[in-house]
């Protein structure tokens, strides 16, 4: 049994070890089709794209990504050529939450928005957007809800994306990136979406990058259609767009997710549905290091930002822009 890792993967080290004959750690760009053709199982990020030409000819039959999202997986091929594959839904829930929560306390201390009068559009109410909106209703939020999918199976409470943006004066995006289809997500928020918006709301993104369209933002954010904008996941990264990391309020690369609970489910999760595939006996547990809460501030408010305050992560990509990769790749894990 030989599995290649991506090497960016925590948690995994001295436990994979058991589960296999050989492994290989790798940075998730250098898997190639020479390095995997004789490997039995891929356990990846979102840095690999698994498709035809990685995969074609080669032995595997697992594919585990240690993330949510699953775009960079070309499931169709998958099926077609006998591919298992796994991701890791809601496993990274409780950070983003946290990051959001960081988020909405500095537009209130920095902005001046008065959260308990304000209205929070939630685009994507899965296992991510669902935490969203019980932590919006604890800060006495009013909250409207837009999950097409989720609708269109009969469950109520879902609104158009049209109503969101014109009643809504915060906006947060936590859909997959689905790039053709009635649930075509690739551009959601596009000129005419930003045309519709009535209030000049905040816009979040913690979801994929390519959910917004980056000139349709920043001609927004220059035209004043929108107050700002919190931006964690970038179209063409790490290559960002710098222009857009200037005009932000916000602009962090790609670790609203990233937490040591986080990244300890995920990883969890991928070896688990390893261990279930290849008929593996589960004996491994997995957990981050607990660190002492007791310094925190009883003031929720304060406390959530001495917790975690984005300001630090943005400081630093905007100081090395060039190293997106190298920021989100050697992120500190923080404790939510």
């Amino acid at each position: 049994m030989k599995v290649i890792v991506d090497n960016k993967i925590p948690y995994i080290q001295g436990i994979i070890e058991q589960l296999a004959d050989e492994v290989i750690y790798l940075p998730g760009k250098a898997f190639t089709p020479e390095i995997v053709k004789d490997a039995d199982a891929l356990l990846t990020r979102t840095r690999t794209q698994c498709n035809r030409q990685l995969l074609e000819g080669s032995r595997v039959k697992f594919i585990g990504t240690a993330t949510i999202g699953f775009d960079h997986i070309d499931t169709e091929y998958c099926k077609e050529a006998g591919i298992t594959w796994s991701n890791c839904p809601g496993c990274n829930a409780g950070a983003v939450e946290q990051y959001i929560h960081a988020v909405l306390q500095l537009l209130q201390r920095e902005k001046g928005i008065d959260l308990q009068h304000s209205c929070l559009g939630i685009v994507g109410v899965g296992h991510v957007g669902s935490r969203i909106d019980r932590l919006a209703k604890h800060l006495n939020m009013r909250v409207l809800h837009n999950d097409p999918p989720r609708a269109d199976q009969g469950e109520e409470d879902f609104c158009s994306l049209q109503q969101i943006a014109e009643e809504c004066d915060i906006i947060s995006f936590h859909t997959p990136l689905i790039k053709e289809g009635i649930y075509k997500t690739f551009h959601l928020a596009d000129n005419d979406f930003f045309r519709q918006l009535k209030k000049r709301p905040y816009i979040i993104n913690t979801s994929r990058g390519e959910v917004i369209d980056t000139q349709a933002i920043l001609t927004a954010l220059n035209e004043r259609t929108i107050s700002g904008a919190v931006i964690d996941v970038w179209e063409n990264e790490p290559d960002i767009n710098r222009e857009l990391l200037d005009k932000v309020f916000i602009g962090t690369p790609h670790i609203a997710g990233y937490s040591a609970d986080g990244k300890a489910n995920a990883t969890r999760m991928v070896l688990e549905a390893y261990c279930r595939f290849f008929g593996k006996e589960m004996k491994f547990k997995i957990a981050p290091t607990e660190t002492p809460h007791d310094a925190y501030d009883p003031n929720e408010e304060i406390r959530i930002l001495q917790q975690y305050n984005p300001h630090r992560d943005c400081e630093a990509l905007r100081a090395h822009p060039e190293r997106f990769e190298q920021l989100r790749g050697d992120y500190p894990l923080r404790r939510e």
